[in-house]
């Protein structure tokens, strides 16, 4: 029986193959995605959400938009990345489908109140803002929710936006704390990890060379989007952050981690939305969330052009 998952995005080139790795895995059935503003404005990420499931032609797919800012801060977007769509790199069409008129986090608190507890799975791929939100919102889906399996923060590799501070969570950290809070299972793809896989010449050929609208797109969305790693870290290809979260529900033997506690700054500037990891044990806090650290690149992205291939 495939997997229930709902996908929490703000897509970003990197959250759209994701989503495109989930739509073509049967293993996994993807009962919605909800957007969330992050790399760009929600009216942009609401808007990829659905252009991407017309790309995989999963039309089928409801779409809700979410949060429009973080719970406390201003909202923080990325344009320098992911270009002024968020998308740059492929020229999509304007998507046929509708976006859904419900606010996601109704969407998710009514999902997850209805469906039996532990069996639907949420994979965040950008701010957790929606997702606070919902447990704020109605505290029992807590204990609901099978695992949240999430991209975000950094320890060994520091931040990416802040010299402590991975993206994801420096947009919401308030939100990101109420999540590692909340007793809920916790899968973390930190910056250590998805710094691992990285979008060499070779490896975005291959998608290329599929030859269907979603490989081609997906070459052309990486080689827009690595562009700014390669010049940063001065490496062959970019680090494909968000995919990560879909490749461990499919194959976790991709991955080694281990179970720590994670605590989120949030009240210094300097470190702000820092993920305080302790990794070697040194303190009694509780383990709450199973931090990833090592990936099998190369079988990773023999995954993923397989996947993609069958959409």
């Amino acid at each position: 029986m495939a997997r229930k998952i709902i996908i929490d995005t703000d897509p970003g080139q990197d959250d759209a193959v994701a989503i495109l790795l989930a739509l073509g895995s049967p293993e996994l059935e993807v009962m919605a995605v909800t957007a969330v503003a992050g790399n760009v404005p929600l009216v942009l990420t609401q808007l990829n959400a659905r252009k991407i499931c017309e790309l995989a032609g999963r039309p089928d797919i409801p779409v809700f938009a979410g949060a429009a800012r973080p719970l406390l801060r201003p909202l923080v977007t990325a344009e320098h990345v992911h270009g002024r769509t968020g998308l740059d790199g492929p020229d999509l069409p304007d998507p046929k489908m509708p976006l859904q008129a419900t606010h996601a986090v109704d969407f998710l608190v009514a999902t997850l109140m209805r469906e039996p507890p532990g069996t639907i799975t949420l994979c965040v791929l950008g701010p957790l803002t929606n997702i606070a939100l919902a447990l704020i919102r109605e505290p029992r889906i807590a204990a609901r929710i099978g695992e949240i399996v999430l991209m975000g923060g950094g320890f060994f590799e520091g931040g990416n936006v802040t010299p402590a501070a991975e993206f994801n969570i420096y947009v919401d950290p308030h939100a990101a704390s109420v999540v590692f809070d909340s007793g809920v299972p916790i899968t973390m793809m930190p910056l250590d990890v998805t710094h691992r896989a990285l979008t060499t010449r070779d490896r975005v050929e291959r998608f290329r060379a599929l030859g269907t609208p979603a490989g081609i797109a997906t070459a052309q969305l990486l080689d827009f989007f690595e562009r700014y790693d390669e010049e940063k870290y001065g490496t062959d290809g970019g680090p494909l952050h968000d995919p990560c979260v879909i490749a461990w529900l499919l194959d976790p033997g991709l991955f080694k981690g281990r179970k720590v506690n994670v605590c989120v700054e949030t009240g210094a500037e300097l470190t702000m939305g820092m993920t305080v990891i302790d990794w070697w044990g040194v303190t009694d806090r509780p383990k709450n969330a199973h931090v990833v650290r090592d990936l099998d690149a190369d079988r990773f992205f023999a995954l993923l052009t397989e996947r993609i291939g069958r959409l």
